[in-house]
């Protein structure tokens, strides 16, 4: 069980881990962070999905439908169990081609070094003009 001193530092962990896992598509390492009966809410209205089972169908789903992804979030905000940071999704959507920039909000709650909650606030913007740094 994390410390109060040492749970930033797993929240970082946890939310780079999530977002390495959704930019890359690899849903073993994205599902390795939530607990087995974790609650994952996509968006506010939307009812919570329940357990890995749940977690899992629906973040196959966006893998099946995203590539070429990178993953940026913000500074984390960590009081006790709960950690809150915002950010940034940049994939191509696999059928189209189409760059999508997502940009939000996760607000997160842990029990022992696992998420048991998740609750994501959104919004995307579809043809985000890419820009290389090389």
């Amino acid at each position: 069980m994390p410390t109060p001193a040492d749970f930033p530092e797993l929240a970082r962990s946890l939310l780079d881990t999530f977002g390495d896992g959704w930019a890359r598509q690899n849903i073993t390492s994205l599902l390795s962070v939530f607990a087995e009966d974790a609650q994952f809410r996509e968006a506010p209205f939307d009812p919570p999905r329940k357990g890995l089972s749940a977690i899992r169908e629906y973040w196959q789903d966006i893998a099946y439908h995203q590539s070429e992804g990178t993953f940026q979030s913000g500074e984390i905000f960590a009081v006790g169990p709960w950690f809150a940071a915002e950010f940034k999704c940049l994939f191509r959507r696999r059928r189209t081609g189409q760059w999508v920039d997502v940009r939000g909000a996760v607000f997160c709650e842990t029990e022992g070094d696992k998420i048991s909650e998740m609750r994501m606030y959104w919004h995307r913007r579809v043809g985000a003009q890419v820009v290389s740094n090389g």
